[in-house]
């Protein structure tokens, strides 16, 4: 297991930074095609209120990097980051043109695009492969959970063996696959949280975002959590799960991300995820000594 800190300047040579980019794109569990109202935890923004606004993309990628540069730096190097909704999701030629324009950015070193293992037909596929090709790619899946009784619970509406046949895709045109996992999904014991890092291990995922389900308003898991339904994860046990996941990885895994923080206007729960500082802190006390 290495942290992403030290694996992007090992493999860099220097610290690099995401410049979020947001797309015109949806989701296909949103807009009916598998489902609708997206996964019950997501936000009407998809995930990407940390992101620039839609529009052209190398206007993002400067917005961004503006945004950061105070604390950058000039010899940062920086990650085009294709944030928001299912970012392949799309026909070929708009990911094409997409994708071109963050490639040849002169402050772009790598992209990462956010989307579902459910995503990923043949042409867009192809797409991906021919920038692989030029630049270090990372695609990020959405797999949250290995249970498929919780992904219908919480409306992912694609089977998990859909996540495994993508990494085998990915890794076939030579992309480094990053996995999403939820700890504190409703109805899921401690154990089945352990049991998807382990599959995602298995199918032998490059790298991991772990996060904590949190309460976003607007959302169908505000509801559930308001009725009582859904309870949140305080600090102290989210991160005796984090740990004993860490242990289950394989030493080249790369853990991109210990926990996630959603935008503070729309958080509800758990509200230690709102003080970043001291989350910051906490995790460089416990596992980064």
């Amino acid at each position: 297991m290495i942290f992403a800190s030290d694996y992007f300047k090992q493999r860099f040579g220097h610290k690099m930074y995401k410049a979020s980019i947001s797309l015109d794109v949806t989701c296909p569990n949103r807009d009916g095609t598998r489902g609708t109202g997206g996964c019950i935890f997501c936000s009407a923004g998809g995930s990407g209120e940390f992101s620039e606004a839609p529009g052209n993309v190398a206007f993002q990628i400067d917005a961004a990097i503006e945004r950061v540069r105070g604390k950058a730096g000039e010899d940062a190097g920086y990650i085009a980051y294709f944030q928001s909704f299912t970012n392949t999701y799309c026909a070929a030629e708009y990911l094409d043109g997409v994708l071109s324009q963050a490639a040849s950015h002169p402050k772009v070193e790598a992209v990462s695009i956010a989307t579902r293992p459910d995503c990923l037909p043949d042409n867009i596929v192809e797409i991906i492969s021919k920038y692989s090709s030029k630049i270090p790619v990372f695609v990020e899946l959405g797999l949250q959970t290995f249970r498929d009784d919780t992904a219908e619970r919480i409306n992912r509406c694609y089977k998990t063996e859909e996540y495994a046949q993508a990494v085998d895709v990915l890794h076939g045109i030579g992309v480094n696959v990053i996995t999403h996992i939820i700890f504190g999904l409703p109805g899921e014991t401690e154990e089945d949280m352990l049991n998807t890092v382990r599959y995602a291990a298995s199918c032998g995922t490059d790298g991991v975002k772990f996060t904590c389900l949190y309460v976003l308003k607007g959302t169908p898991l505000e509801t559930m959590w308001r009725e009582g339904k859904v309870e949140v994860l305080d600090r102290e046990e989210y991160f005796e799960i984090v740990g004993r996941a860490l242990e289950l990885l394989p030493e080249e895994t790369v853990v991109h991300r210990l926990t996630g923080d959603g935008p503070k206007s729309l958080l509800l729960a758990p509200m230690w995820t709102a003080d970043k500082r001291q989350v910051v802190n906490y995790i460089n006390r416990r596992f980064r000594r």
